[in-house]
Parts: C-alpha cells; structure tokens; sequence
C-alpha cells in the first residue's frame, strides 16, 4: 500500500487497492465457511454473496474482527459502481471522492486507507487464528 502510493500517487492505484482487498476479503470468508462447515460446526448453505455475508454476520457475531470487515467489505464491493471524483493526483495529497449515498461522500485518501488497512490487517489475524 505504502510503496506504490509513495511513487505513483494515482486514483487508480487506490482502487486497485480497494479492489485487491475486496478480493482478500471475499477469499478468506470463502476459506472460513469451508472450513468451519467441513468441521460441521455450520451448516453448509451458502451460495450467493448475500447468503454469504449473512453467513459470517449469524455465524461470527461474537468476533470483532470480522464484523467490522463486514461493512467495509460491502463498500469496496460497491466502489466500482458509484461516482467517483479525482483529485490531487500525482501529488502529495492524493485523494478518491466516492459518493456513497444522494448526500454522503466518502474521502479516501492515504488517511482513510490506513484506517482501511488496520481493520483488514486484524482480519487477517483473526482469519489466520480460525485456519490453523
């Protein structure tokens, strides 16, 4: 996240970003359902997103971790579909105005994408305690 930002400072490289993180996500909530269904700990009957996400929001309640990548992953799924305005790009502040909602838009620039990256790193660590 930090290097390519660092030299490139483009619109684009924060939604390949986002676009990467989505996949993560998306990859390792595949891996955990697989997992805790083959220990027979949930029933096995997730098929769309949507079942998916509903899977882990029942299933995983209890565990912050993945209830607060939930929601993110929700609007990194979204991202290429809304409005999106650039500015500031190839300079220090580079920023991503999304517009989430008919009066919300969201900033995502190097701040927000380090929020961003705390919470899919807790994931990770959260995704790697259930898989060993």
């Amino acid at each position: 996240m930090y290097v390519s930002l660092k030299y490139t400072k483009t619109c684009d490289v924060i939604l390949n970003l986002l676009a990467r993180w989505k996949s993560l996500i998306e990859t390792s909530f595949d891996a955990i359902l697989e997992k805790r269904c083959e220990e027979g700990k949930i029933p096995c009957m997730y098929a769309t997103p949507k079942e998916r996400i509903e899977f882990m929001k029942k299933y995983f309640a209890k565990d912050e971790a993945i209830q607060k990548v939930i929601p993110l992953y929700i609007f990194f799924k979204r991202i290429p579909d809304l409005p999106k305005t650039r500015s500031g790009e190839f300079r220090k502040n580079v920023n991503l105005k999304v517009k989430a909602g008919p009066t919300k838009v969201v900033d995502i620039n190097m701040e927000m994408l380090g929020g961003y990256y705390d919470i899919v790193e807790a994931f990770i660590v959260e995704v790697k305690k259930i898989l060993i």
